[in-house]
């Protein structure tokens, strides 16, 4: 009896051995049959051609892209600048990411110098121009109507028509729904930069030029709307390490002619591209990362109220589906996160 347990004493031994040996391999073949998490899918509603925070966003998008972290699946333009549509293709193609849908509100063709569409333009290979742009809301409920229910996330970092009109807009062949009902079915949160919180004045996200579009945009809405104020992006700056990387890079195409010619920036330009305020890019981080705690602090238990003219009110109201960011890391440690996540220098 002694002798046998001996032997199975022995023998047990070896199997532990043995295990461990194998035990690598067993980790890794439990590892790749896990089923990697599914990306956020969002629709970026964009001024693009302006200020080049929304050029810094659409970067931003595309660096989470490729870590399988945000799923652009389209880009609606409030912009109807004559290069912004062959602009946001360039930069896309420039990605990688050449077949995203992108749709273009109704409404007239302009040429603005100062825009840095066409100099993205005129440097980078594109498919796309103007008359190739499906219709904003045609475009929205297109892939609202194929989306899962509660799936997208609408990022909305301009002012908001192209919401109102898909807000307004009736059933369709693309979906018996109406367009205020297919919404609130399909989408998860709205994410919308603008304005100072907890109150301010006329700010051209809630303005536009188009008096009381936010105003009935946020009445009819009634789920999760995350808010950041156009005070966080006015504190964190960015834009002159662009000056570093190659001058065939869409940011710095685009950042260098903003630096040169946008009316509030031009009177300092010696040359370089200048640090520039970041409005759009932290509505992105949220969209892709959350970071309460990290990068934000959430105030929550109030609604945001607009004006018919652009400006917002924080009005206390306790379980309100509002709340706004405030940011909760210094500033300088911000801007380098914010280029670091525009640049792709990160995990």
């Amino acid at each position: 009896m002694l002798i046998f347990f001996r032997i199975t004493q022995k023998s047990l031994i070896q199997d532990v051995y043995r295990f461990k040996s194998y035990l690598p391999l067993i980790l890794l073949l439990v590892l790749s049959c896990q089923t990697a998490p599914e990306p956020t899918k969002i629709i970026f509603e964009t001024d693009f051609g302006g200020d080049a925070d929304d050029l810094g966003a659409l970067a931003m998008i595309h660096e989470f892209q490729r870590r399988n972290e945000l799923e652009l699946i389209g880009i609606t333009v409030f912009n109807t600048e004559r290069y912004t549509i062959s602009a946001i293709d360039a930069v896309n193609t420039f990605y990688g990411y050449p077949d995203i849908p992108i749709g273009l509100r109704n409404g007239e063709s302009h040429l603005n110098p100062w825009n840095h569409s066409k100099a993205i333009a005129d440097v980078l290979p594109f498919d796309l121009d103007q008359s190739d742009a499906e219709d904003a809301v045609k475009l929205y409920r297109r892939l609202l109507s194929t989306s899962k229910d509660q799936e997208v996330i609408i990022v909305s970092v301009g002012p908001m028509k192209n919401i109102l009109d898909l807000l307004n807009s009736p059933a369709d062949a693309l979906s018996p729904l109406n367009g205020n009902d297919l919404l609130h079915a399909k989408v998860k949160e709205m994410v919308i930069m603008g304005r100072n919180f907890p109150e301010s004045n006329y700010e051209w996200n809630f303005g536009g030029d188009m008096p009381g579009v936010t105003k009935a945009v946020l009445e009819q809405l009634d789920l999760p709307i995350t808010f950041l104020g156009a005070e966080i992006g006015d504190e964190i700056r960015t834009g002159q390490v662009f000056n570093q990387i190659s001058q065939a890079h869409p940011l710095y195409l685009g950042f260098y002619h903003f630096s040169q010619y946008a009316p509030w920036v031009k009177d300092r330009f010696g040359g370089e591209i200048l640090d520039n305020a970041t409005f759009d890019q932290g509505a992105i981080l949220y969209a892709a990362r959350g970071g309460i705690g990290q990068f934000w602090n959430r105030v929550v238990d109030g609604r945001c109220v607009a004006d018919s003219l652009g400006g917002n009110k924080w009005v206390s109201i306790a379980n309100s589906k509002h709340s706004y960011l405030k940011l909760s890391m210094p500033i300088a440690e911000a801007e380098k996160q914010f280029e670091a996540f525009m640049l792709g220098n990160f995990q």
